[in-house]
């Protein structure tokens, strides 16, 4: 009798404890299925492919095409194709520009330096303090430098400079003007470090050179293009791989002062790329822009290796 009340009690307890699970696991899977019917809309919406719209009984089964030739509100996000040829044309753009500006101004100040000036020490300090810096430290100093309105030093210094023709812009907000001053952000951020590369190369030139072209009639122009520059080439081909890698990553400034805006007038492949993986959570589409940079990048380095190579048989 004991043994059968003991299966009896058992029983019960194991139909509870399953009807318990079933239910359990019925909820579960009705839960990722409305998540799965909600999801397959949303990105049905995204795709342009028919979606049902069940705004009334008559027409819950009915399939309405998404039509995509419907102009976009002014709030709404364009297409990720787009964005990613922006991103694409717009770290193209700020690369051409910093890159050749950059190497100028460095290689600028380190023939200023190499010469035998006072207080050239306390210069090259100075002019070397920004590459330490933290680049948020630096995107928070600029923000306050390109402030709008006549608070801004940027703007003071062009009202002064123009006699007040010059209006005050708000250049952080202004599509015409943003990606400009993070170009000027990043070159005074990292000038100095190319100014270093390119004055230890000017110190390593064997001064019998500049004596032997004196001796010839050579003037300092003469000098500049037939001696300095066949001797800076292996460390001028450094520093523009090195500021073209760094200008195709640029994200710090961007996250910083502009958040990709306005209307991603400065959304850079980098920051499409964080944001994508950690904002939208697409991870595989940020996965495929950075193999896109990487390939970018070992293509440089291929090009500098060859370049390097050849200056070598020469």
């Amino acid at each position: 009798l004991s043994s059968a009340i003991s299966f009896s009690t058992l029983s019960r307890r194991f139909s509870l404890a399953e009807s318990l699970s079933f239910l359990s696991a019925s909820r579960s899977i009705s839960s990722w299925v409305d998540l799965r019917s909600s999801w397959s809309i949303s990105s049905g919406m995204e795709s342009g492919h028919t979606i049902p719209r069940p705004s009334s009984p008559a027409s819950a089964n009915t399939l309405v095409p998404f039509d995509l030739s419907v102009p976009m509100d002014a709030n709404q996000s364009p297409p990720r194709r787009r964005i990613v040829g922006t991103t694409a044309m717009l770290s193209t753009l700020f690369t051409v520009v910093v890159v050749p500006l950059q190497t100028v101004v460095a290689l600028g100040l380190a023939l200023l330096l190499n010469q035998p000036l006072k207080g050239r020490t306390a210069f090259r300090t100075l002019f070397f303090m920004p590459v330490v810096f933290p680049l948020s430290l630096v995107a928070v100093v600029w923000i306050l430098v390109l402030a709008p309105g006549p608070q801004g030093l940027l703007n003071q210094l062009l009202e002064t400079v123009t006699l007040g023709a010059w209006q005050a812009r708000d250049f952080l907000h202004d599509s015409a003007w943003a990606l400009a001053a993070i170009s000027l952000t990043s070159i005074w951020q990292g000038v100095g470090f190319q100014m270093v590369i390119l004055l230890a190369a000017l110190q390593g030139i064997p001064q019998a050179l500049y004596e032997a072209a004196r001796v010839d009639g050579a003037n300092q122009w003469q000098q500049f293009v037939c001696i300095t520059l066949p001797q800076l080439r292996n460390a001028i081909i450094f520093v523009v791989l090195v500021t073209t890698i760094l200008a195709f990553r640029l994200f710090d400034q961007v996250q910083i002062m502009t958040q990709g805006g306005p209307n991603h007038a400065t959304t850079t492949i980098m920051y499409e790329a964080v944001n994508s993986a950690f904002g939208s959570q697409q991870v595989a589409r940020a996965a495929a822009m950075t193999v896109v940079f990487f390939i970018v990048v070992l293509l440089l380095t291929l090009l500098q290796r060859a370049v390097g190579r050849q200056q070598g048989v020469d």
